[in-house]
């Protein structure tokens, strides 16, 4: 026996007799025999909250594929089609079908069968206790006995058609629909991992978030618009001032004002005082397709992108100069503007401005260029508080904390959101922190350190101050993990018109990560063990599963890489990528076969997809096929359910040589 016998004598009050650790012995055992439960990679949301939430309502395409290998020919196309949208939508196409059928009870019979199947089907891999728990309390009983009769065993056929009429008689048939399509929906995916930037260009972050909080097991690696939006939650204005400059390059103020009741009316007020005769031709926002200004909000808009962008120009500079360890002093390119030649001199070389109106520059010439003026300053202080007073943002931000982390490894794979530093060798980069080098794991775990840091009230200040300032690094230094280029070209965007200054050298890693030996150099530095599960000769027992740089699959890109041991997920969740990547974004599916790729195209709406039945086209790419079916054995669950056994039979060894007594009623 090698449990500490003081576990033990806790564990006991858990499993008080032989009879109790025996049986739950006896449960994980055959817990461990169960198929692995189905995960999802999802990155690269930015705020699409209407494809995002219909790709977990269909699982990504499984639930239909589901309901075609149980339907076969038995259903019609167009049948078919029916069941998924009900499934998807159940409150929303049951008002629909109410309004055209004829013999309402007969369809409800038929249907309730039909979903009954489907649950059963994917509720197949999972225990009994487990599917129990998902059950919604005031169906729980009827579904479980559905689950386990079948209507074709004569000696039961009555007894499931009697619950079937009676749910119908009795006026409950609609909140059954409602009840099983949500189990449904929610067994179809065991896990859930989002690799970060649920933030930022779509409307719906919000939305995404409310969404999430009530989703039944995910878990988050923090993405370069997620930091920047703690970062704003924490009071970093230069991250406020990014916040609120991106949403209105895309005219997207939803999330802001409506998601977390951020008052715009001093930046507005503000923009038109100070930049009501600037045309702001460089500033005029990115519309979407369903997005529509009539010019005086255009206008309106484009001032108060302007004026955020200076701020943010200006704000940036401060913290630069206060952390000159940084190395980030050359990005304070307001200083380096030359009013009398309307040029700016960047490495040497001086270039022309495209806009030379800078009204808060030119009154703070007697200071610094990259002082905020009384009004800014005034202006500043009215945004950090309408930041810092959003209980929901908060809420929405203790969620992504107690949910996130810079990094995660399941089941052999490692996942984060952009890249892991590196030199151009390929070996690790060792990063400067408040005086000491971190690289790899070590880095990855110290940045997550910071970051908690900054929010927990009971840090020192001089570290919570750091802390602070250290999201403005992760969302544009050069060695931040979550960025990882040479400079964030913000200011030559803007006012440049050489475009050869708005180049961003990608950092090693991203030049490198398709080498193999790259790769399994960050997964030996991560400890990521292989297993021996797969089939396919060239592919890797272990993977790198990232996400931050769009894949762009309409040139036709792949976004597996490395011989198979990096999988890039990004393919354009936003709209505001579709252009340029050519899809609409990725989902990985990891089920007990192995891994497939799951492309998609745009999505319409919601509205379409309930009246029309319009699914997201998806094209499933197999990655990897595993030599045997993996079971919940092959997972990390399956390695502290052995855990767990071993302390259990501990447990039995100490009750049965009386070296713990059992705690009988």
């Amino acid at each position: 026996m090698n449990t500490d016998e003081r576990y033990l004598h806790l564990l006991s009050n858990t499993y008080p007799t032989v009879a109790d650790a025996a049986s739950e012995i006896i449960n994980l055992e055959a817990i461990l025999n169960l198929p692995k439960g189905t995960e999802h990679f999802l990155a690269d949301l930015h705020g699409e909250h209407e494809a995002f939430i219909h790709v977990l309502k269909n699982a990504s395409g499984n639930i239909k594929r589901k309901v075609g290998e149980i339907f076969g020919n038995t259903l019609r196309e167009a049948e078919k089609k029916e069941l998924c949208t009900l499934i998807y939508y159940p409150e929303q196409k049951l008002e629909l079908i109410k309004a055209q059928e004829n013999d309402l009870d007969d369809w409800y019979r038929i249907t309730i069968h039909q979903l009954v199947r489907v649950c059963r089907d994917v509720s197949s891999k999972y225990t009994r206790s487990k599917v129990r728990k998902s059950l919604p309390e005031e169906f729980s009983y009827i579904i479980e006995e559905l689950l386990h009769e079948r209507s074709d065993d004569q000696d039961k056929a009555a007894y499931v058609a009697v619950i079937v009429d009676t749910i119908i008689s009795t006026g409950r048939a609609d909140d059954f629909i409602v009840a099983i399509s949500n189990v449904i929906q929610r067994l179809a995916i065991d896990q859930l991992h989002i690799l970060g930037d649920i933030y930022d260009r779509g409307p719906g972050a919000h939305i995404i978030m409310d969404t999430l909080r009530q989703y039944h097991s995910w878990d988050i690696q923090w993405g370069n618009h997620d930091i920047l939006w703690m970062g704003a939650a924490v009071g970093n204005d230069a991250c406020i001032c990014n916040v609120l400059r991106l949403s209105l390059r895309y005219a997207n103020l939803a999330t802001l004002e409506e998601g977390y009741g951020i008052n715009l009316v001093p930046l507005a007020t503000f923009a038109l005082e100070t930049y009501g005769d600037d045309p702001c031709t460089e500033f005029m926002p990115r519309l979407l397709k369903d997005t529509s200004l009539d010019e005086k909000t255009l206008q309106l808009t484009a001032k108060m992108h302007k004026a955020i962008s200076v701020m943010q120009l200006k704000v940036e500079a401060e913290i630069f100069h206060r952390r000159p360890e940084w190395q980030m002093e050359d990005r304070c390119l307001l200083e380096a503007i030359d009013f009398s030649d309307n040029t700016c001199t960047i490495d040497g070389k001086k270039y022309a401005l495209k806009d030379n109106n800078f009204p808060t520059l030119h009154s703070s010439l007697t200071t610094h260029h990259s002082s905020l003026t009384p009004d800014e300053r005034e202006l500043m202080q009215k945004l950090h508080h309408s930041f810092r007073v959003s209980e929901k943002l908060r809420k929405h931000i203790r969620t992504i904390l107690s949910h996130g982390c810079m990094y995660n490894i399941c089941n052999q794979n490692l996942l984060f959101h952009a890249s892991v530093p590196l030199n151009d060798d390929g070996s690790l980069k060792e990063v400067e922190i408040l005086g000491k080098k971190y690289s790899g794991r070590a880095l990855m775990e110290y940045i997550g350190q910071l970051i908690r840091a900054a929010f927990q009230n009971d840090t020192p200040a001089d570290l919570k101050a750091y802390a602070k300032d250290y999201f403005l690094y992760l969302w544009c230094g050069k060695d931040s993990p979550l960025f990882d280029k040479s400079k964030m070209a913000t200011f030559e965007r803007y006012f440049l018109s050489d475009k050869e200054t708005f180049h961003e050298e990608k950092g090693a890693y991203f030049r490198l990560r398709n080498s193999a030996e790259v790769c399994d150099r960050i997964l030996d530095a991560f400890g990521v063990q292989p297993t021996a599960y797969s089939q396919t000769p060239t592919a890797s027992p272990r993977h790198i599963i990232n996400g931050h740089v769009p894949v762009h699959a309409g040139s036709g890109e792949n976004p597996i890489k490395a011989g198979g041991r990096l999988m890039v997920i990004d393919g354009g969740f936003s709209e505001a990528y579709h252009t340029e990547t050519g899809i609409a974004g990725y989902t990985l599916i990891y089920h007990s076969r192995g891994f497939q790729l799951v492309q998609h195209e745009p999505f319409t709406s919601t509205q379409d997809a309930i009246l029309r039945g319009t699914d997201i086209k998806s094209t499933t790419q197999i990655v990897e096929m595993s030599t045997h079916r993996m079971l919940v054995a092959d997972t990390d669950k399956g390695a502290e359910l052995r855990a767990q056994i071993s302390d259990l039979k501990d447990l039995l060894y100490a009750y049965r040589h009386g070296i713990i007594k059992e705690k009988r009623s």
